[in-house]
């Protein structure tokens, strides 16, 4: 067995930081698909359709809140797509530059061959244009629900104004976790133990942030409304 180098680290630290990235998602997207009431994205999912049915219960010159809502997400999705272009064209434009090689100090413990420090680059160009395809695809959902809910006199049924909202939330919850995964690619530009740690602390403040244990005290308040509701009418009906 030959002398430890500090080549080894990347072939470690890299592989166990993107295995706890990727498998905390999946963790997370198998949760979505079996218990979406136990999830923040199903939780938000749930809210984004009692939004859109409230919304559908008053006039369409009511709707002004509802426009302003989307034009802000809109607005936002176009921002984080602006800059997640830039910084792609950054990043391109770095690669191709005689000063790629920036970061191949002495001062970055681990591997330092070219062929790492292009994967490194390349892996972060990849996440950029993630998001922005994301975020692009956000507005572009958000633009559509929006025309259908200023749309006067119109027998558009609720629920496709419903997948129009949470295919744009969707889109953008993606984007932010390509956002994410670019911020743990960067600290591998200055070695795997800032990525390592990083991939750690991102986890695991994902983790405390999905602790939906309130959550479902308003989702089941947004049932008893709505149920309550639609009791009421059918009363309502019965009796006349």
């Amino acid at each position: 067995m030959g002398p430890w180098k500090k080549d080894y680290l990347d072939l470690v630290l890299v592989p166990c930081s993107l295995l706890l990235m990727f498998g905390y998602h999946l963790f997370l997207l198998y949760r979505y698909l079996k218990c979406p009431h136990t999830t923040v994205v199903g939780y938000e999912n749930h809210n984004m359709r009692a939004w859109v049915e409230r919304m559908f219960q008053v006039e369409v010159k009511d709707r002004g809140p509802a426009i302003s809502v989307i034009s802000s997400n809109i607005t936002a999705a176009t921002a984080l797509s602006s800059i997640s272009l830039v910084l792609s064209s950054l990043i391109g434009a770095w690669i191709g530059s005689s000063t790629a090689n920036i970061f191949t100090n002495s001062y970055i413990y681990g591997s330092r061959t070219p062929s790492i420090v292009y994967i490194k680059y390349i892996a972060l160009l990849s996440c950029f244009l993630v998001a922005f395809t994301c975020f692009v695809q956000t507005a572009r959902h958000f633009i559509h629900a929006n025309f259908l809910i200023s749309m006067p006199n119109s027998d558009i049924p609720v629920g496709c104004i419903e997948r129009e909202v949470i295919k744009g939330s969707n889109f953008w919850l993606i984007g932010l976790r390509s956002l994410c995964f670019a911020i743990t690619l960067i600290l591998w530009i200055f070695g795997p133990i800032p990525m390592f740690a990083c991939s750690v602390i991102m986890v695991g403040c994902c983790l405390i942030s999905t602790k939906t244990q309130h959550l479902c005290i308003g989702m089941s308040q947004f049932r008893d409304k709505n149920s309550r509701g639609r009791l009421i009418r059918r009363k309502k009906q019965s009796i006349g």
